[in-house]
């Protein structure tokens, strides 16, 4: 039996040492610094960086070597405002009609490995049906290929807001959906809903603060909660170590989220000044979508894209939320990196970069926003978010220089995700 114990602490052991690896980086974006870094080498042991050292480390014959003296390499990218159960095109609207959860859960597998390819490691799910929870189980279980995902579970809303599920239907079908669907109407509800989202294995809370774009309904920003409603979820949410994300396009809904104790504003279309101020003072960050604000005033030109209530509110919400973030830059309003992928097509999520610089930003700012700042964002800085020792193995690289060119984001040659590799085209 102690030869049995020696043989099997022996095979551990090899085990543990066939999973060392040593990455060679021509150029390395750590995720933290400012500038570009030249001639390092990344020491992963597992599914964790052991350590990161200047030059290129001798490497042992039983340590897997990757090469990428030609490549920059950087942090696996976080997007903070994906949709991985839906994506958008003409039967959007007719699907929740057509479609059952098995449908959404085999159609999300393919946006899931679509949006790692791309380099995305980690992204926050920001509301769909319930397939977004079991999407993430499934990846956790390594069962399919996708990123990590902080999901949100069903969005709330309040009722004929942005997320009642029942917003277009005839009222034969309305019905009256409750906390348990993610609607809301009094500060009870909204406690109730939290509770509701925990239970069904949420990791954070997303809210409708104010009217949508997408949604069948005439106004995109009028408010949509009362103030006391944002802060019995904010603080009921805090009870189980959730923190809460704002969609919003109106400003008073904004202000109301803000004031009530919100930690993201999502789109933030109609931001004023004095919301912008409210925020950089209770560092609430503006996670602004351009990419997605960008798609839908394109499609709004597509006669019979959207649906005809829907069409002035996507051809006017584009250029706003440029505008807005441009402004938001300017004031040095804490920004992250957010895209709404579904609103677009998933594994474009890498365009919001050229967005962002376009806007103002530099392309280390930008960079950042989608690694350090973000995991800032999620209370995740000991595990994702840079290239330094002790955090997950999470690495993109891309061949010549981002800061140079900031399009070269869009097409990522390599990526890892806890020390696994899903995509090699070197």
């Amino acid at each position: 039996m102690h030869v049995h114990l020696l043989l099997f602490c022996f095979l551990i052991s090899l085990s543990a040492r066939s999973q060392e690896t040593v990455v060679y980086c021509g150029k390395l974006i750590d995720g933290y610094s400012d500038r570009v870094l030249n001639e390092y080498s990344i020491l992963i042991d597992g599914d964790r960086i052991s350590d990161v050292v200047k030059g290129y480390v001798k490497s042992d014959d039983d340590v897997r070597l990757i090469d990428l003296r030609n490549y920059t390499v950087m942090p696996g990218f976080i997007d903070m405002h994906v949709h991985l159960e839906h994506e958008t095109g003409k039967n959007k609207y007719m699907n929740k009609f057509t479609q059952n959860p098995e449908d959404k859960a085999f159609e999300s597998v393919v946006y899931a490995e679509r949006t790692l390819l791309a380099g995305f490691t980690t992204v926050r799910d920001l509301g769909g049906s319930g397939v977004n929870i079991a999407l993430r189980n499934a990846i956790n279980k390594g069962l399919i290929d996708g990123p990590r995902i902080f999901t949100a579970g069903k969005s709330l809303g309040v009722t004929g807001g942005h997320a009642d599920p029942t917003n277009g239907y005839s009222r034969a079908l309305m019905g009256n959906p409750g906390p348990e669907d993610g609607v809301v109407n009094g500060v009870e509800d909204a406690r109730k809903a939290v509770r509701q989202r925990y239970k069904n294995g949420a990791d954070l809370i997303k809210i409708t603060a104010t009217g949508g774009v997408l949604s069948l309904a005439k106004s995109g920003t009028g408010p949509h909660f009362q103030e006391d409603e944002i802060r019995a979820v904010v603080e009921t949410a805090k009870d189980y170590g959730f923190h809460v994300a704002a969609h919003a396009h109106g400003d008073d809904g904004m202000q109301r989220a803000v004031r009530a104790g919100v930690t993201t504003i999502e789109h933030g279309t109609y931001m004023s000044v004095e919301t912008m101020q409210m925020m950089k003072e209770r560092n609430t960050y503006f996670i602004p979508t351009l990419l997605a604000g960008a798609f839908v005033a394109e499609k709004a030109e597509v006669e019979g894209y959207y649906p005809d209530i829907i069409v002035p509110k996507a051809a006017m919400v584009g250029p706003q939320i440029y505008e807005t973030y441009k402004k938001a830059v300017k004031l040095d309003v804490p920004i992250g990196f957010g895209t709404d992928a579904g609103v677009f097509l998933h594994g474009d999520n890498g365009k919001e970069f050229e967005i962002m610089v376009r806007g103002g930003m530099t392309a280390m700012q930008a960079i950042k926003c989608a690694t350090s700042v973000n995991a800032s964002i999620l209370k995740e800085t000991e595990n994702i978010g840079g290239v330094k020792k002790g955090l997950c193995a999470d690495l993109v690289a891309v061949i010549g220089d981002p800061t140079k060119d900031i399009k070269l984001l869009q097409q990522i040659h390599f990526v890892m995700k806890s020390g696994v590799i899903y995509k090699s085209n070197k």
